[in-house]
């Protein structure tokens, strides 16, 4: 029978022990301890989990003992698969096969798929029992009492490992409107719904964003959910990147606030039971790619710097802060620097072409004069499909490169044999492994989860619910639009017959109906342009690749979604106001010009968008991207320089003269 043992007492031993290095404070009560199948140890009045079940209490188990030591003592006893097996996260899997860049590892032990369906993933029991993975991926949008039981299930599970090594669990941002995309946005909906992080740059609010850390914060450790993947503070410099609407726009200064206050909020001062450790990304600025494309694919995989002194000037200051702020870990970034088309940015150097997480000079080097304390955790895929610039190197001479560059947990990737194989080739030693290791287990040791990995699901889920959350996240939505220019019509009477229609390519006609449905709550809504006195029309591109050699389209067509040619038909018919989601700076010169009012959201409820072209909260949002003046000035853009430090003409000019630029907005 599965016995549950929960301890909480308070000690009388006068002994000071000191917590994890980076918080300094006394060890003097007995923690909570909480466990489904292992022994508990008494000494002097004391508790303890027997985590590798020899009948003592080992170093490794004693809360007493500083992070740092236990640690070190759990390290010493691993065997070199235990090692490299704690050295990589994979997404939790239903299926053998990990990641989303195909093979990349084998299929699970057949004994592995026994199970009853609420119990743990198939693969994800071969990646704990067998493959020794104790850092998973949640990818899923279940509701938070399902993420905290599938927590505690797993976390059973380790505990019956030889070593009692917690799971830790890790998610991209779960807490914003707009798509969900791999890599940018795991899921939303289940915890209190913020703005897209454009948004909350909109809103230029530092306070707010640390008090949107801090709820965040709760909702996911409720969860179980320890770790974030996330925040992207890479600075947007090029305007066709796809992945700018995980960012917070193209303010160094903004993000740099940001990113500080991010950390403060999930981790707190120290890293303690009540953080979600945080890994910032993408080290050190994903802004700067060639011509916007994805570096996820071999077309995008270059970083061009192409101006003096951009890489400090621009990219590095949200890190700078990051590291001020005691951030856990980061994430290098995919790319690998364009040196035919940049000029030096690092002592008068050029950094080797390779992929970031090969890249000693920028993570092992760089990195670390900047004060980083942490451990650098890989994208997903850097072993197989984005090895950059160390695709002529076998599987296992890529481990040894990135181990030895600096990198310690490698994502989205379920078997270690490469990395084993690495060490047993000679082309690491175990002893090259223990930086990483130590690292790695210190994070867990300092989260608490060697005492109480355990959560409880129904205070998980009112948590996740708490109508005080999402007012304050309702808020957030209304601050963050902007608006950009009206002729009168703004705040729209709320008598006025409207007519609704939202462009965003193949769901158009669902967001319309949806749309107009919300609308038509408070208001009539009519079905046809000429029927109406106004019309609202909403513009949600998407970016379009048009090929390797002249890279992202943001025009505004069929490629991204956006019918021109009809949205000038309405704006000819009737008095309208033109929404922009921006999730990249689109070129509008086609469709601005004629429309009464333009407003621009950035992921966002619909009704904070009423509230704000209905008159119930006055705009107060500033754009946190610089609006090109047409495509020429596009293609003209230096690609690691922000929009208001172009050296030319670039930002969009409406009639009555103002610059779209960064930081411009109005109000009724």
């Amino acid at each position: 029978m599965i016995k549950k043992t929960t301890y909480f007492l308070i000690s009388g031993l006068s002994l000071i022990f000191l917590l994890y290095s980076c918080g300094g404070a006394n060890k003097t009560k007995q923690p909570e301890l909480d466990t489904r199948t292992l022994e508990i140890i008494n000494k002097g009045g004391l508790k303890f989990k027997d985590h590798n079940k020899n009948g003592k209490l080992d170093p490794y188990e004693d809360w007493r003992l500083t992070a740092e030591e236990r640690a070190a003592d759990l390290a010493s006893m691993m065997t070199l698969e235990e090692k490299a097996g704690l050295m990589h996260i994979s997404s939790e899997r239903r299926l053998g096969r990990g990641g989303p860049f195909g093979n990349v590892g084998p299929e699970p032990a057949a004994d592995a798929t026994k199970i009853v369906p609420e119990d743990p993933f198939p693969a994800s029991i071969d990646y704990v029992n067998n493959r020794h993975l104790h850092f998973l991926i949640i990818r899923d949008n279940i509701p938070a009492s399902g993420l905290a039981s599938r927590n505690n299930k797993y976390q059973e599970l380790a505990e019956q490992t030889r070593l009692g090594i917690p799971i830790v669990f890790t998610s991209n941002p779960r807490n914003h409107a707009g798509n969900i995309e791999f890599g940018i946005t795991e899921a939303s909906g289940q915890f209190s719904l913020w703005p897209g992080t454009l948004g909350l740059a909109a809103a230029d609010d530092s306070s707010m964003i640390r008090q949107f850390a801090e709820i965040a914060r709760e909702e996911w450790r409720a969860s179980g959910i320890r770790k974030i993947y996330g925040y992207q503070v890479d600075v947007a410099t090029e305007p066709r990147w796809r992945r700018i609407s995980g960012t917070f726009g193209e303010s160094p200064d903004l993000s740099a606030r940001y990113s500080y206050a991010l950390v403060r909020g999930f981790q707190g001062k120290t890293i303690n039971n009540e953080s979600v450790v945080h890994t910032i990304k993408h080290f050190p600025g994903d802004g700067p790619v060639y011509l916007g494309l994805d570096p996820h694919f071999i077309e995008g995989q270059w970083a061009v710097y192409p101006t003096e002194g951009s890489l400090f000037k621009y990219h590095l200051p949200p890190f700078q802060a990051a590291f001020d702020a005691g951030v856990s870990s980061l994430m290098s970034y995919y790319n690998r620097p364009y040196n035919e088309m940049s000029v030096p940015q690092y002592k008068g150097t050029l950094f080797e072409s390779v992929a970031g997480a090969y890249n000693k000079g920028i993570i092992g080097d760089l990195a670390r004069e900047l004060g980083f304390l942490g451990y650098v955790n890989t994208d997903s895929g850097i072993l197989s499909n984005t090895a950059w610039g160390v695709a002529d190197l076998s599987l296992e001479e890529r481990y040894a490169k990135a181990v030895k560059a600096g990198s310690a947990i490698f994502s989205d990737y379920n078997d270690p044999t490469g990395l084993i194989n690495a060490v047993k080739n000679g082309l690491l030693t175990e002893e090259e492994l223990i930086p990483a290791v130590e690292a790695l287990l210190k994070e867990i040791f300092a989260l608490g989860l060697f005492e109480n990995p355990y959560v409880d699901p129904e205070e998980a889920q009112r948590v996740a619910r708490d109508p005080a959350s999402q007012a304050l996240a309702d808020e957030a939505h209304r601050k963050s639009v902007v608006l950009l220019r009206n002729s009168g019509i703004l705040p729209l009477a709320e008598n006025k017959k409207v007519y609704i229609e939202i462009f965003n390519g193949n769901r158009s006609e669902a967001t319309t109906a949806a749309f107009r449905e919300l609308v038509g709550k408070s208001v009539q809504v009519v079905d046809k342009p000429t029927e109406a006195d106004a019309a609202l029309i909403w513009v949600m591109p998407s970016t379009f690749q048009i090929s390797a050699e002249k890279g992202m389209s943001i025009c505004l067509n069929k490629d991204t979604g956006i019918d021109v040619a009809k949205i000038r038909s309405i704006e000819s018919k009737v008095p309208t106001i033109l929404i922009i989601n921006l999730v990249n700076p689109w070129v509008i010169n086609e469709i601005e010009p004629q429309a009464s009012a333009v407003l621009a959201t950035f992921g966002i409820k619909g009704e904070a968008l009423l509230d704000v072209v209905y008159g119930r909260f006055n705009p107060v949002g500033k754009l946190p991207l610089t609006i090109p003046k047409d495509q020429e000035a596009v293609e003209k853009n230096a690609s690691d320089v922000p929009g208001y430090a172009e050296d030319f003409d670039y930002a969009y000019t409406n009639a009555d003269g103002n610059k779209y630029v960064f930081g411009f907005g109005i109000n009724y």
